[in-house]
């Protein structure tokens, strides 16, 4: 109890005004309207310290960094979509930088590496996200600023910080750098090897690779040596990987989303709620081959468990499945969003399975292969007996480690069906000619935009680090710098 006293004080300490005697400089030279004024008398820190004090070795070591300060350093990263090293440099000089960051205006600064640090060791396990949300969530109740009771919902995408590579791409490159190996130590290996596969195709290049080691191993007098062995071990992981993973990079929680038909990207998707004011009220962050519509429970509770009332939820068409109207029906919630027949039907088989991606207008199979074309059979205007069939790309779909219990050995083609059943949704599809419904649907655009804002103003539109953790870091602090711009531009 003493020592953790005792490292309590240590940091409090640290917290405290610094005097100086150029002090009133800060008056002069930071005017009111600064915004990092605004920031600074808006919210209280504290919070920050509160949340990490526990993160901090009681007994050892000198006096760490004051965790408000490096907190701070990571919002001003943010706010300004700068370097570790480039905030550490103009906080040596930038007099608005300085007075943010409570430093006294002689003050030295941090080494930007201890910036690393403090994300690796005191934020690691910190649930960042939902306390950051919550912390603006709560002060804009205080401040009066949530008048509404609308959610709207949406989710935007962020590429990865790693190219990805296609499997066969990568599975060449390993081939090549065993190949090329073995030579080194003995030319007569050229005549030995198997032939390359020269199709684009996944499988034939599995069957080569397969081969490769397959010769290699049989001769102990070239497989034994350290760098043939080494390189050989590669292809057999690379191998391995690629029966489970048909894209490979160095961020392995990175997956291939879809934005259209022919438009794929790497990375994470952040589904998020915001209210008609333009304060994001919850996040969750997911790889990129997710769909929007599974997330919708997870953004209602927690935009309720942050205090927010929700009569009417806006979004697009990926959020009016069934699951959700049943969701919000039980919760006298009115869903603005228009109905699709792909995903408003009553029953569909492996519906947990399929996810609909509305940009594309397909569906992408649990794998996260979308479909390459929809057909609609049965007779017109008997909704009753009409489906949509949607056909995926068969040679994926043999390779795909997911494929037992999907794919059919021998198959011509893989499909998926949905039935139509047009007397179903009736008292939605009456709600959408409300004026009500077009009154609410027309407040969409604003989650659009402040997705623009994230990426276009606060770096959102690629990850910083690899990994979904460090991706949920990152939506922390850049949703937590444009709901405190909100609430400033509101409360005025």
């Amino acid at each position: 109890m003493y020592q953790t006293k005792r490292l309590n004080s240590r940091l409090l300490q640290q917290e405290e005004l610094r005097f100086s005697d150029y002090s009133s400089l800060y008056d002069l030279i930071v005017p009111k309207g600064n915004l990092l004024r605004k920031i600074n008398d808006l919210i209280d820190f504290r919070f920050v310290y509160n949340e990490l004090v526990n993160k901090y070795c009681h007994n050892n070591g000198r006096t760490a960094e004051s965790p408000i300060r490096m907190f701070k350093y990571l919002l001003l990263k943010t706010i300004y979509d700068i370097s570790d090293v480039d905030v550490v440099e103009r906080s040596r000089y930038d007099m608005s930088f300085k007075y943010f960051l409570d430093m006294s205006s002689e003050e030295d600064v941090i080494n930007p590496s201890s910036l690393t640090k403090f994300r690796k060791l005191r934020l690691k396990d910190t649930d960042l996200l939902s306390l950051l949300i919550n912390k603006t969530v709560t002060l804009a109740i205080e401040k009066g600023v949530i008048r509404s009771k609308s959610i709207i919902v949406d989710a935007t995408h962020t590429l990865s910080r790693s190219n990805p590579f296609s499997a066969i791409e990568v599975l060449r490159e390993r081939s090549k750098q065993l190949r090329k190996t073995i030579y080194r130590y003995d030319e007569d290996w050229k005549e030995r090897m198997p032939r390359k596969n020269i199709d684009n195709d996944l499988e034939k290049e599995l069957v080569y690779c397969k081969e490769l080691e397959r010769i290699v191993e049989k001769d102990q007098s070239i497989s034994s040596i350290p760098a043939v062995q080494e390189k050989l071990n590669i292809l057999k992981e690379t191998v391995e990987d690629t029966q489970e993973n048909l894209v490979l990079s160095k961020d392995e929680d990175a997956k291939i989303g879809h934005k259209s038909a022919e438009r794929s990207f790497f990375g994470y998707k952040t589904h998020i709620a915001m209210t008609e004011e333009r304060i994001i009220t919850a996040a969750v962050v997911t790889s990129g081959d997710k769909g929007d519509g599974p997330e919708l429970p997870n953004l209602l509770e927690i935009s309720q468990e942050n205090g927010i009332e929700v009569d009417t939820i806006i979004g697009d068409a990926a959020y009016s499945g069934k699951e959700n109207i049943k969701l919000t029906r039980e919760q006298n919630i009115k869903i603005v969003a228009k109905l699709n027949p792909s995903i408003t039907q009553g029953f569909r088989k492996d519906e947990d399975k399929f996810d609909y991606n509305k940009d594309a207008d397909m569906f992408v199979c649990p794998a996260g292969h979308i479909a390459i074309r929809e057909a609609r059979q049965g007779k017109k205007n008997i909704g009753e007996n009409q489906v949509d069939t949607y056909y995926f790309d068969i040679e994926k779909c043999k390779t795909c480690p997911l494929r037992n219990g999907c794919y059919k050995e021998g198959a011509k083609t893989k499909t998926y069906s949905v039935s139509i059943k047009s007397d179903h949704h009736k008292e939605q599809i009456a709600f959408q000619e409300t004026e009500h419904f077009k009154e609410k649907a027309k407040h969409r655009y604003k989650i659009e935009a402040k997705n623009a804002e994230l990426k276009n103003v606060h770096g959102y539109r690629r990850a910083k680090a690899y990994g979904i953790v460090n991706m949920q870091m990152q939506s922390a602090i850049a949703i937590f710098t444009v709901n405190l711009k909100r609430i400033i531009k509101l409360s005025v």
